[in-house]
């Protein structure tokens, strides 16, 4: 599949296996890793943290194979669900920190076009999460109220 802003390939990388049920070696209960995601949460883990730790502490592989649930599913049922999906929010905080350094680097044209093409992502994101009833349908990026969004 080729890149958003390039006419470059992307790269490619091996696939998790085909799995219909959790592996048997599995020690926890759907219960108990439902609960550890919850705690975690209130730790201010974000999903894919949380995912990872869950594979490396708690030897889950894959939280819906155990589960039958995505973590943001279990999140929205326990109502702890962040505002905004996480691939959002980072490439906000991206865009904030490029326009950071712009302030300070102004002709650095690099950052510039960078500054753009990331803005233009998470505008694209925001029409999506917008269709599919994620966010409010009346959502609009805007750099002067990203700092509020991501609350950093």
């Amino acid at each position: 599949m080729a890149k958003m802003h390039t006419r470059r390939k992307g790269v490619s990388r091996s696939t998790k296996p085909l799995r219909k049920e959790a592996p048997q070696w599995v020690t926890l209960s759907s219960e108990d890793i439902e609960k550890k995601i919850v705690e975690l949460t209130k730790q201010d883990k974000t999903t894919s943290q949380i995912g990872i730790i869950m594979r490396d502490t708690y030897g889950v592989p894959d939280v819906k194979l155990s589960t039958g649930k995505k973590v943001t599913r279990i999140l929205e049922d326990n109502d702890v669900a962040p505002s905004l999906p996480e691939d959002i929010s980072n490439l906000i905080i991206k865009a904030l920190r490029l326009r950071k350094h712009m302030v300070s680097n102004h002709k650095d044209q690099h950052n510039k076009r960078a500054l753009n093409l990331t803005e233009a992502k998470v505008r694209r994101l925001g029409k999506y999460y917008s269709r599919n009833g994620v966010m409010p349908t009346d959502w609009k990026y805007s750099p002067d109220t990203a700092e509020r969004l991501v609350g950093q």
